[in-house]
């Protein structure tokens, strides 16, 4: 006689799919082609930790996007691609100046100084963006062995705030650090909706103007899990590959990390998916422009908005839609748009703020 094995646990649905929200772009769902890339290289076996065959072609994807001397190394999120990414770009007594509202300084718990062993030295800015003036704050004292010494600059694009770099502020970021000593960290959580915002290239804003490295963000633009580090300076790190290890970054099947960020990349994929949600964001902040006692706070340039409006009232409208307070004793919220939010989402949205503002 066999041993009971307990109640059967068939996997179901515990969620409702009509339920739609603006708080994360991380909240959406995987897109349909994306998930149909993980089927197709299912199956099989494939050669674990990145010697696989779709690890091997993503590399020629990522060098149509970035150069011939990109090379991607694929990682399970952003916090590690930036970790990562700055361990690779810094020494031991290594000190990263970025935004005071960049996501490695605000929303990743302390990692980048606690597992990355380095200093950061930020700089509060008006709208999310560095520029010269702004870095030369911080930069200084690389002989004063009391402080940590200034070795990368790190910039956002698009930024926390929603605002986009133009191709020539980054180019004078990556110039006027150069120039200094200092290597150039981007981090592209988000860098599909800049290039849409932009229309340019992605190549455009990053090895076109000598960016060092990039952590490219998947996960916000549809895929299921995953980004990666693109070493674009070959010259600016070393033993990247254990690094990863060492952050614990390193996917032992990988095969199905690289198959994502092929089916985003190899087409229009990434950009069609960029493009929808930076359009909803805009349809978004058109309607708002017209409702009294709610003021937007930044350019609506990528797929967020930010507005201030009165707190009892977002409180009431976050009991019919999910979405988060930015600076809760200003008033102060973030609306997000992704792929898949649809315009029937943005116009209920606006008649349900509508009609509490009113109230």
């Amino acid at each position: 006689m066999t041993a009971a094995l307990g109640p059967r646990t068939d996997a179901r649905r515990h969620h409702d799919p009509s339920v739609r929200g603006f708080a994360s772009d991380n909240y959406a769902g995987a897109h349909p082609e994306i998930l149909a890339a993980i089927a197709l290289a299912n199956g099989g076996h494939q050669v674990s930790y990145g010697e696989d065959q779709y690890t091997e072609h993503l590399q020629r994807i990522m060098h149509s996007h970035f150069g011939p001397t990109a090379e991607a190394f694929p990682v399970f999120n952003g916090t590690g691609a930036n970790v990562t990414a700055l361990q690779a770009l810094t020494d031991r007594w290594g000190a990263v100046i970025c935004a005071e509202s960049a996501h490695i300084n605000v929303d990743e718990g302390g990692a980048p100084e606690r597992m990355g062993g380095l200093k950061l030295l930020t700089v509060p800015t008006p709208d999310g963006k560095l520029t010269p003036e702004l870095i030369d704050r911080q930069a200084w004292g690389w002989e004063d062995e009391h402080r940590a010494m200034p070795q990368v600059v790190s910039i956002t694009q698009n930024t926390e705030l929603g605002t986009v770099y133009t191709v020539e502020e980054i180019r004078a970021i990556v110039d006027h650090s150069h120039a200094k000593g200092m290597k150039v960290h981007l981090d592209g959580a988000r860098i599909a909706n800049a290039a849409a915002s932009l229309d340019v290239p992605m190549r455009a804003f990053t090895n076109a103007v000598g960016v060092d490295v990039l952590s490219y963000g998947g996960t916000k633009n549809g895929m299921l899990f995953g980004e990666a580090v693109v070493v674009l300076n070959p010259d600016a790190v070393s033993h990247m590959k254990h690094l990863r290890k060492l952050s614990m970054q390193l996917a032992s099947k990988m095969r199905f990390v690289s198959v994502q960020l092929e089916a985003l990349l190899a087409k229009d994929l990434w950009l069609r998916n960029a493009r929808h949600a930076n359009a909803m964001a805009r349809r978004l902040a058109d309607g708002v422009q017209g409702v009294d006692g709610v003021e937007i706070l930044y350019p609506v340039q990528a797929n967020a908005v930010f507005a201030r409006l009165p707190h009892e009232v977002s409180r009431r409208l976050q009991q019919r839609f999910r979405f988060y307070f930015w600076d809760e004793a200003a008033g102060d919220v973030r609306w997000m748009c992704s792929f898949d939010t649809t315009e029937d989402d943005v116009d209920a949205f606006l008649q349900a703020l509508k009609e509490e503002m009113s109230r």
